[in-house]
């Protein structure tokens, strides 16, 4: 077993990177190296991106970024921003060397921890935590059988944002009105935006792996969505909504939208990302029927390091929070994706 470097000046090396992500039962979205230019492109972390090979077969796959991150020092993690990440291989031989590799760099360039963003497949010996749950469940072909199958109350909702004159639009002409959208829904929440490129460079790595849908109420765009199609999977990652939103149900009728656009695509699995337990949206997505499934993420801890907790629920990050959502709006969109860039929380 070899471990090698992925080298973005060889072509065939990054296709099959992408190849066996793809073809593994772990691999992720998330996994791919269009993250890996999207997060260099928006935020310019250093990548190490490690594959474990035997003979000319790659047997697993490691990314990771190299974060100074303003609260929890110089970390690695795999990966930033993204909900999912970690792991990837085929066999415990490859994942064994990928994790000595990990150590390995994390004691090269001193990091206080290495963690391991797991869906799948979270290992027995490394340190872990379970501070968010995930929310995913497969969907029908048929519409119709999949909003029978939405509880009562929010179908109710839905038939509500349908009789309010609600109306779903697709394309990414629709960016730059949908970031204001997302800039004052990051502030209403307490944290800062991520930059607009982040979302360009998506556009332009995924291709139809990623799409936006913006919901419109009288010519005005009230709320949007977006979200990864990757496999037999949609994923919703990155929304806003205006405040007079909320009255209209447009929550309810864009993830309805979003849902019967994948269904009828042919998608399997309708995946509404993380969320912390006591949130709205951890609240939301219960009501919407899914289940909350425990996300835990891992840690190689580095010098007597413990495990880190800088999430939102830390109660240190309290005043910066409350701070945050009275900040005025024009000041949050100026200074809060520069911020983003040293507070990798998502």
């Amino acid at each position: 077993m070899e471990i090698l470097r992925l080298s973005d000046s060889d072509p065939r090396q990054v296709r099959a990177w992408d190849d066996f992500i793809r073809s593994s039962p772990t691999g992720t979205v998330f996994h791919l190296c269009a993250w890996k230019r999207v997060v260099e492109e928006t935020f310019y972390h250093k990548p190490h991106y490690l594959l474990a090979v035997e003979g000319k077969e790659i047997r697993g796959a490691l990314p990771l970024f190299e974060v100074h991150g303003l609260l929890s020092g110089r970390v690695l993690i795999s990966v930033p921003y993204a909900v999912y990440g970690g792991l990837c291989a085929m066999s415990q031989e490859a994942r064994d060397a990928l994790l000595r590799q990990a150590e390995s760099l994390a004691a090269l360039h001193r990091a206080r921890h290495v963690e391991f963003r797991h869906l799948h497949d979270p290992q027995p010996d490394l340190a872990s935590k379970s501070l968010y749950a995930s929310f995913a469940k497969r969907i029908d072909p048929d519409p119709d059988v999949n909003f029978t199958a939405i509880p009562r109350k929010q179908r109710r909702m839905v038939r509500q944002g349908i009789k309010f004159g609600l109306e779903a639009r697709r394309g990414w002409e629709l960016l730059e009105p949908f970031y204001d959208l997302f800039v004052a829904n990051k502030r209403r929440l307490g944290s800062p935006p991520f930059p607009r490129r982040l979302f360009e460079s998506v556009r332009d790595h995924f291709g139809e792996e990623a799409r936006l849908l913006t919901v419109w109420h009288k010519e005005r765009m009230v709320a949007g969505v977006i979200s990864f199609f990757y496999k037999n999977r949609v994923m919703p990652t990155f929304s806003g909504a205006s405040d007079e939103a909320f009255s209209l149900a447009v929550n309810d009728f864009m993830y309805w939208e979003l849902m019967r656009e994948a269904c009828l695509a042919g998608f399997q699995i309708f995946d509404f990302g993380r969320s912390r337990e006591g949130t709205g949206p951890y609240n939301f997505k219960r009501h919407w029927g899914f289940e909350p499934a425990p996300l835990v993420y891992q840690y190689l801890l580095m010098n007597g390091h413990g495990i880190p907790n800088i999430s939102p629920s830390n109660p240190r990050l309290q005043p910066f929070i409350k701070a945050w959502k009275h900040m005025p709006l024009p000041i949050t969109k100026w200074i809060g994706p520069a911020l983003t860039r040293w507070l990798p929380l998502d």
